[in-house]
């Protein structure tokens, strides 16, 4: 799979990927990932934010509630479509086509922050994205990104049941087989770069940039009283939040 299939993909299932999107995004995002994101933000109120693959928007959308001024780019014209149908006039975000392994139209140094959130695992050359994020970002600013992880989520990785002791655990298979892959539970199907955590950090640090946090999201108890099918993930990571510093 290519980057130009990959758009296609993306145009193709944006309203089912997207169907079950409220204000603060799907379920996974409500109880992981926005809470994750939203702790490692520094003070954005009045600063200029990049939200590098900004889907239907939602984040966007957060951000500016939070006070930032928002880019948002991404290369489905048809989630741009929906994001652009979803967020507020009010909300004065510049919402761009564009892939974010190349965004050559915004020029060097312009942002305060970056976030990316769930976008790296999609990208056929994502040192090339990480790269591009350096280049955007003025000195001493920061990237936040946010990918399923690595080691847990694996080709042909899953919930399995051991008949005998009546528990369930989760599989992991292939770690070290980088490329593309299937999520064989997603419906709409859904593609995907596996890496190895080595790679992602070797392609950090080769882009420029210093790792300054690691988050590995679970529930809080907050969370679990609201969700509590997510009790599942204090014993497995399903994601990994990077916070990086130019």
């Amino acid at each position: 799979m290519n980057t130009e299939q990959a758009v296609q993909r993306w145009n193709q299932y944006a309203e089912r990927y997207t169907a079950n999107y409220d204000e603060q995004g799907d379920i996974h995002r409500v109880v992981l990932l926005n809470p994750t994101i939203f702790a490692l933000l520094e003070e954005i109120n009045g600063k200029h934010v990049l939200d590098a693959g900004c889907g239907e928007g939602y984040l966007s959308r957060l951000l500016v509630k939070n006070g930032a001024r928002v880019t948002a780019v991404d290369f489905s014209q048809k989630m741009l479509d929906i994001a652009k149908e979803r967020t507020p006039q009010k909300d004065a975000i510049q919402f761009l086509q564009g892939n974010c392994e190349k965004l050559a139209f915004l020029a060097d140094e312009q942002f305060d922050c970056i976030v990316s959130n769930m976008v790296l695992q999609d990208l056929e050359d994502y040192q090339a994205a990480l790269c591009e994020m350096y280049r955007l970002l003025k000195p001493t600013s920061t990237f936040i990104f946010s990918i399923l992880h690595p080691c847990f989520v694996t080709p042909n990785s899953g919930w399995m049941r051991h008949v005998e002791l009546d528990q369930q655990y989760w599989k992991v298979q292939r770690y070290f087989y980088e490329g593309v892959y299937q999520q064989l539970d997603a419906e709409p199907p859904i593609i995907l770069y596996h890496r190895t955590l080595t790679s992602y950090v070797q392609a950090i640090r080769q882009a420029g940039f210093m790792i300054e946090t690691i988050v590995e999201p679970k529930p809080s108890e907050e969370m679990l009283e609201k969700y509590p099918q997510f009790k599942e993930d204090l014993h497995c990571a399903d994601f990994i939040v990077f916070k990086l510093r130019k």
